[in-house]
């Protein structure tokens, strides 16, 4: 799990988001929005054979004010979908990447499909909504639950230099 810093990982990271919510979910008609100028995305890298990178997970944060962040865009390629601990690495990157950044109030719009799966990883439903004529749930994570995660801040500084 890191923070993209290559091209070729941004590539395959907007392959996976569109893949998943365009193509196959078809939620939404385009994928990249405003938020992307702002957001830092993270990716889990997958091996073919031990030889090839790929992008197989996807996650992006941002803020909305100082100490408040949001996830989206949760996904996981379909052929790693029953590895549930690729979700869970996603997830506790990115809510440990926005504490890392100051964040005390971190939130997500989840699909009300996926709601027991984050309660069981320490989040709070705080009211149901719909998207894309879809039923989901605004979602508030436990930040005091998730660790400061150093590896991940490393290369978001490293990104920035």
């Amino acid at each position: 799990i890191k923070v993209v810093a290559e091209d070729w990982e941004r590539r395959q990271y907007y392959q996976l988001r569109e893949a998943t919510f365009r193509d196959e979910q078809k939620i939404l008609k385009e994928d990249r929005d405003e938020h992307d100028f702002k957001a830092l995305a993270i990716v889990a890298i997958g091996q073919i054979f031990g030889e090839h990178d790929r992008v197989i997970g996807a996650v992006r944060i941002f803020p909305e004010a100082e100490q408040t962040w949001w996830g989206g865009r949760l996904c996981v390629d379909p052929v790693y979908r029953h590895q549930h601990a690729i979700g869970k690495a996603l997830i506790n990157a990115a809510v440990s990447t926005a504490k890392n950044l100051g964040c005390t109030t971190f939130l997500a719009t989840v699909q009300q499909q996926n709601e027991r799966y984050f309660q069981k990883l320490c989040w709070d439903t705080v009211h149901e909504l719909n998207v894309a004529n879809l039923p989901h749930v605004l979602m508030q994570a436990q930040v005091e639950n998730y660790p400061l995660q150093h590896v991940v801040m490393q290369a978001y500084r490293y990104r920035e230099v």
